[in-house]
């Protein structure tokens, strides 16, 4: 049985590990399956379908803008806002799981 508190903090974990893999590859516009990769080494059992569903999340946010291949890949890049939410230069509403600033 799952617990709904876990699938709430993975979901926000991930989320904030796009944001940081795409504010480490800018200003190159980054493919799914690079965003996929970084998501196993944290959850190995991420999907495709949940990096998809989390760049949906962000997108929806405007904090990340998806170009969609009519073959079927993504590739993502950051809006100013995403930059400024990976950065810490603004604040960050409930939802990403980015760490409080200690600096």
């Amino acid at each position: 049985m799952s617990n709904p508190d876990m699938e709430k903090a993975r979901r926000e974990f991930i989320r904030w590990s796009i944001l940081l893999t795409l504010n480490n590859g800018r200003p190159v516009a980054c493919h799914e399956s690079v965003l996929l990769s970084v998501m196993q080494t944290v959850y190995s059992d991420a999907t495709a379908i949940e990096t998809r569903r989390e760049l949906g999340y962000l997108e929806g946010r405007d904090l990340v803008r998806i170009t969609r291949s009519p073959s079927g890949p993504w590739r993502a890049e950051l809006t100013r806002h995403g930059v400024d939410i990976a950065e810490y230069t603004i604040d960050c509403e409930p939802g990403i799981a980015r760490p409080v600033k200690y600096w």
